[in-house]
């Protein structure tokens, strides 16, 4: 009784969010075995994977860079394996929920280590998997440690560049066409990294002249060996390239594995499927109230989706100017922090930095916008927004960009990656107990809050036209949402036909612009992103469905006692774990369920 008791007392702690001394709670023998499981994991985990460590604020090994070579395969198969094994040591159902969590996330990881070396083999058709310009970027941007240690170790670094893109060349067999181009153009953008930045970095540095030299000489060496990765690839004879469509049997397992959803992969293409209908009844119905004020006495189309998109296009018209979208953003971010404090929807910490910045040429060709949040060692560090610049577009592909992103959707593209979307996400995630929930989260549960939070925002009453204290957003505003939801919709619509259905590019187009209302601009973007990257463009809906169901739930059980920020405290304290995990402890908290009065029949 005491055992099971014990048990009941720390479930409470874990799942009520109440903040505890964890050094005075005593936990039982298995918990604490598997706590002292855990740091060797993580410690031989960082070893194991440095550049994945130095991306976690963890900055023991920044000097190490990894040979993808065959042995280096065979290496880390044997390193997930050995640690499966050693997983099983520990009977789940003797561990407290919070542990059960941590076991299922690394049991996950490590299958699927295994996975990706003996059958998802992208390291063959890859090529763009082959790039040293992100982390020696992070070595010199942020401020971890003195500039001359961070240079040190990026000199140190950089002596295996060389080695390692005459691996990436043994590695490469009949590469996709796509992952190919993508590559080329990558690689060269990274050049940059160690040529002006690393330029710029020495002359702020103490390093004296000679060493600086010898810095110089090695980047030199490291720039030659990516340029001529990039010449063998343009050259590369490959006459029949792989298609970069993934097919059923990888992708279902590849979404498993990367998702963690309580759904499947063709589950959550058909719930999509029926939110589109659901989405366009709503947006024929907004368009019908907003007709009369933006067309007067004309007369609407008979097509639904024409009238839809003729009401979009209208309203698109309000954008920023090619040269003022980042400066938009800047301006966006704290009305989106004020109005979240007006209405008491969530704590944000105003000491954790949000820089805005140009996104870096390594990174351009795949999203328009991303957030690089620093890891759990670093929770000091800067988190950067970045925005794809408009350099060198054309009048029209610019304005075709800019009606994308217009005034009401670039409102709610800085909710999504910033606040309360990913930034705000991350921040917590760097607090929470658990390190391997921090280090092994759910792409679907981060990007699921960012859309979550999008609707929530609206629920709420934003506008970009707000007063004092809104309480309402506009019919325009809700259309604009509607439309941007639809393209969290059409994002699993797309990828799972594009990989599992083979829909052409025209299908693709017909999808994006004429179903889901995108610039051609925006749609011929996500046609690339769809072709060089699988099952990423399903965790936003996935997600967002997972959360919004838990929310649903627990709004059910509580009726007028429910508390909004609350809930969004407690679900962001359990780091990035997996939705359908979270979802256990919530509801599993007495303070989360339905409470009835029990009557007693008293006979007399």
């Amino acid at each position: 009784m005491k055992t099971n008791f014990l048990k009941l007392f720390l479930a409470i702690i874990v799942v009520s969010g109440t903040q505890v001394s964890w050094a005075k709670v005593s936990v039982s023998s298995k918990d604490a075995g598997f706590d002292r499981f855990k740091n060797r994991l993580v410690n031989q985990f960082w070893k194991m994977y440095p550049e994945w460590a130095s991306s976690q604020g963890f900055h023991k090994y920044d000097s190490v860079l990894v040979i993808p070579t065959a042995a280096r395969r065979e290496k880390e198969v044997h390193f997930c394996e050995t640690y499966l094994d050693s997983l099983t040591a520990f009977p789940i159902n003797d561990l407290s929920p919070a542990n059960r969590i941590d076991y299922y996330l690394i049991e996950n990881q490590l299958k699927s280590g295994i996975w990706s070396v003996q059958e998802l083999k992208s390291w063959q058709w890859d090529p763009s998997g082959y790039n040293v310009s992100g982390t020696f970027a992070d070595m010199l941007s942020n401020n971890y440690a003195g500039l001359d240690e961070r240079i040190h170790n990026f000199y140190r670094r950089m002596a295996e560049i060389p080695a390692y893109y005459e691996a990436a060349k043994q590695n490469i067999r009949n590469p996709s066409a796509e992952h190919t181009k993508l590559a080329i153009e990558q690689n060269l953008g990274g050049l940059s990294v160690f040529e002006k930045d690393l330029e710029d970095a020495l002359k702020k540095s103490h390093i004296e002249a000679e060493n600086k030299a010898k810095v110089t000489s090695r980047a030199k060496a490291a720039v030659a060996a990516i340029r001529d990765y990039a010449e063998w690839l343009k050259s590369l004879d490959n006459k029949h390239p792989r298609s970069f469509r993934l097919g059923k049997d990888l992708y279902d397992k590849k979404f498993a594995f990367d998702l963690q959803s309580g759904f499947t992969a063709a589950e959550i293409y058909q719930k999509a499927i029926v939110r589109k209908e659901e989405l366009h009844d709503d947006m024929y119905r907004l368009t019908c109230l907003l007709w009369p004020k933006y067309f007067q006495n004309q007369t609407m189309p008979r097509s639904n989706l024409v009238a839809i998109k003729m009401m979009i296009d209208k309203l698109s018209r309000k954008h920023a100017n090619r040269d003022s979208f980042e400066s938009s953003i800047r301006k966006q971010l704290p009305q989106l922090e004020k109005f979240i404090k007006a209405k008491n929807l969530l704590y944000i910490d105003p000491k954790k930095p949000l820089v805005v910045r140009r996104e870096p040429d390594y990174m351009a060709g795949v999203a328009g916008a991303s957030i690089s949040a620093p890891g759990p060692y670093d929770k000091k560090g800067n988190t950067y927004y970045n925005v794809g610049s408009l350099s060198g577009w054309s009048d029209d592909k610019a304005e075709s960009y800019l009606r994308e992103y217009n005034k009401y959707v670039l409102q709610i593209l800085n909710i999504h990656e910033a606040i309360p979307g990913h930034y705000t996400q991350l921040v917590y995630a760097n607090q929470s107990p658990s390190i391997i929930k921090s280090i092994l989260g759910s792409s679907a549960m981060i990007e699921g809050w960012a859309v979550y939070g999008e609707r929530m925002m609206l629920e709420a009453g934003y506008d970009p036209d707000m007063n004092a204290n809104p309480t309402e957003s506009s019919p325009e505003m809700w259309l604009m949402y509607d439309k941007w939801h639809l393209r969290s919709v059409c994002n699993t619509i797309l990828d799972y036909s594009v990989h599992t259905k083979n829909m052409s590019r025209s299908e693709a187009m017909n999808l994006l612009i004429d179903q889901a209302f995108q610039e051609k601009t925006e749609a011929e973007g996500k046609w690339r992103r769809v072709s060089v990257t699988q099952v990423q463009l399903c965790c936003y809906f996935t997600g967002y469905t997972e959360i919004y169901a838990l929310r649903s739930k627990i709004q059910k059980n509580l009726g007028v006692n429910f508390d909004l920020r609350r809930f969004h405290e407690q679900f962001l304290s359990y780091g990035s774990a997996p939705v359908k995990y979270i979802r256990q402890l919530m509801l599993a908290d007495p303070k989360n369920q339905k409470h009835e009065r029990q009557f007693k029949m008293i006979e007399h």
